[in-house]
């Protein structure tokens, strides 16, 4: 029976690798739905009079605008500690059932402590991909700024 200082940081190892690899994954996500997208511009007269890349320069000084406002491109609304705070109540749950019935009520601790650790890293992973959700209000605030310039977003991408 290994002891519990002997189980916790290989566990904690395991569980930072899973949590960087699925923060890198939730950074790379991309399309509309993701808070990386950017507003696509329909190429009408003030678009074609000022040419694409002063065009681009406005939309970055809206969103410039828009972060001075004090806004920003995704929703943070701690998601990812939110499901590492569930998983590891229901793992440290389930770690402890498990303790009862493999190894008797002195494993028990043991198992909770597994399980904790298991089902945080298991919890913040899950969200992690849940994280990336655009904020409405940014969006429209960068909209309406660039309509005021002139140029139309057709949406985002």
């Amino acid at each position: 029976m290994p002891a519990l200082s002997a189980v916790l940081p290989r566990a904690t190892c395991c569980a930072l690798v899973i949590a960087a690899v699925a923060g890198l994954a939730a950074c790379a996500s991309t399309g509309p739905q993701s808070s990386s997208a950017r507003p696509v511009l329909y190429p009408n007269d003030a678009f074609n009079r000022m040419g694409s890349q002063a065009a681009q320069a406005q939309v970055q000084a809206c969103e410039g605008k828009a972060v001075d406002a004090g806004l920003t491109p995704r929703i943070e609304d701690n998601a990812v500690g939110r499901g590492a705070a569930r998983g590891a109540a229901v793992g440290g749950t389930l770690g402890a059932v498990a303790g009862i019935f493999n190894g008797g009520i002195g494993r028990v601790a043991e198992n909770a402590a597994k399980g904790v650790v298991a089902g945080a890293a298991t919890g913040a992973v899950s969200e992690s991909f849940n994280n990336d959700k655009p904020n409405p209000i940014y969006r429209n605030f960068v909209s309406r700024c660039v309509q005021e310039r002139g140029l139309e977003v057709i949406g985002w991408n």
